[in-house]
């Protein structure tokens, strides 16, 4: 019997694509945070859509959702002028 692997199956349900933006360690760090958000968004749309959330169950997991990555980009100090 051949036995799972469990990184061939965290790779497929967890994709991660290369950053290819200026390296700077904070920037790498929401950059995964980005990712990780864009993946559970499409898991919650798809289980909107699939009758499984209600609306508002999604829009209110979302919404957790995209106060958390806000708060990461203030602490990482993405977008913030630091090189003046």
């Amino acid at each position: 019997m051949l036995q799972p692997n469990y990184e061939d199956k965290n790779s497929f349900l967890y994709p991660r694509d290369r950053y290819h933006g200026k390296f700077q360690p904070n920037n790498l760090i929401f950059n995964a945070n980005l990712q990780e958000f864009s993946q559970k968004i499409g898991y919650i749309t798809s289980l909107e859509t699939g009758g499984k959330l209600s609306p508002e169950e999604a829009f209110s997991q979302i919404e957790a959702l995209w106060k958390r990555l806000e708060d990461s980009k203030n602490k990482l100090e993405i977008g913030s002028d630091l090189s003046v």
